[in-house]
């Protein structure tokens, strides 16, 4: 049996921030990303592919708004808007992924499942949302909404000072339906999964499952899924190709391996941007502390070349780090 991979996809994998969103261009994305990919089945992985889904979902819910102003078509909830989002993604991520299989030869079956993922509805980010959704905004324009929408806006400091759209973000309890998920992979399944974190509910006091007005982070929920489904490796892919000290800095500095304690230290010094990589830090350490070998952070194009990436792992001896599969 092939190693069993959870691969979540983030960064430029589907949509570039220089770009207005065309289906054309997140296929043409989609597909390269794949391409990186491919070595992966290649090698015999069994695997599972996670996706965000943050500027989708705010395009989803602007068409929301654009539909209710012309039309009168009644808004839709936020988790109605995630679920929208991921059959949407995630049909396409199948798509594009049986091409790339097909090109290369390769007899693989791929499978898109929804997934509902646990939240706990008294979870401290309902009152302070942190998780950017939607396209990147002016000032001015992020201004007019909040009055109009009493939504809330926060700066990105990572995209020139734009504004995004913020909304909840709630810490994944349980990914539901994981032994589905996990039953496919290891058959030789590729499984599309957990997209954008996962739809979000919680159980109230009757047991009965009710929707949440949230995003839940992709990188969190895809840790957690592979910890269900005792996942070997997790990789999360970004835009960078590897995890930095002190990011955009004048003394930044490359991390390439990483044990458990010495990033649990960085993590709590704040040596990792809260909006952009802390999350992916936090989703790695959460992974490697339930029993998961590695966690690889980089860039889809880098990951192939194992010279690019930042390597967590329990503990490591830089003497000796080719017994660590690095």
């Amino acid at each position: 049996m092939g190693k069993l991979a959870v691969v979540a996809l983030g960064g430029n994998a589907l949509l570039r921030n220089h770009q207005s969103g065309t289906i054309e261009e997140q296929e043409a994305n989609t597909t390269e990303t794949l391409e990186n990919l491919i070595f992966l089945v290649k090698e015999g992985y069994n695997l599972v592919f996670t996706h965000g889904n943050g500027p989708q979902v705010g395009n989803i819910l602007m068409r929301n708004d654009a539909g209710e102003k012309l039309y009168k078509i009644p808004q839709m909830p936020l988790d109605i808007c995630v679920a929208d989002s991921q059959g949407g993604i995630g049909y396409m991520i199948e798509r594009c992924l049986i091409n790339v299989l097909h090109k290369h030869r390769l007899m693989r079956n791929v499978l898109t499942l929804m997934t509902l993922t646990e939240v706990d509805p008294n979870d401290p980010a309902f009152s302070n949302p942190t998780k950017r959704i939607g396209k990147i905004m002016s000032k001015e324009e992020a201004d007019v909404l909040a009055k109009s929408h009493r939504w809330l806006f926060k700066e990105d400091k990572k995209n020139k000072g734009g504004y995004r759209r913020v909304v909840p973000s709630p810490h994944p309890k349980s990914i539901m339906n994981s032994h589905v998920i996990e039953s496919n992979a290891r058959a030789g399944t590729i499984v599309i999964a957990v997209g954008g974190g996962g739809i979000p509910v919680y159980l109230d006091n009757k047991g009965c499952l009710r929707p949440s007005e949230a995003v839940v982070d992709k990188d969190l929920a895809s840790s957690l899924l592979a910890s269900q489904i005792k996942a070997d490796e997790l990789y999360i892919l970004t835009d960078v190709p590897f995890v930095y000290a002190n990011f955009g800095e004048p003394n930044q500095r490359k991390l390439e391996f990483l044990n458990y304690h010495d990033t649990v230290k960085y993590l709590n010094s704040g040596t990792f941007g809260e909006g952009s990589m802390a999350p992916k830090i936090k989703a790695a350490l959460d992974f490697i502390k339930k029993g998961g070998q590695k966690c690889v952070i980089t860039e889809s194009k880098k990951l192939e070349d194992k010279s690019f990436g930042t390597k967590i792992t329990m503990e490591y001896d830089e003497k000796d780090l080719h017994k660590y599969d690095l």
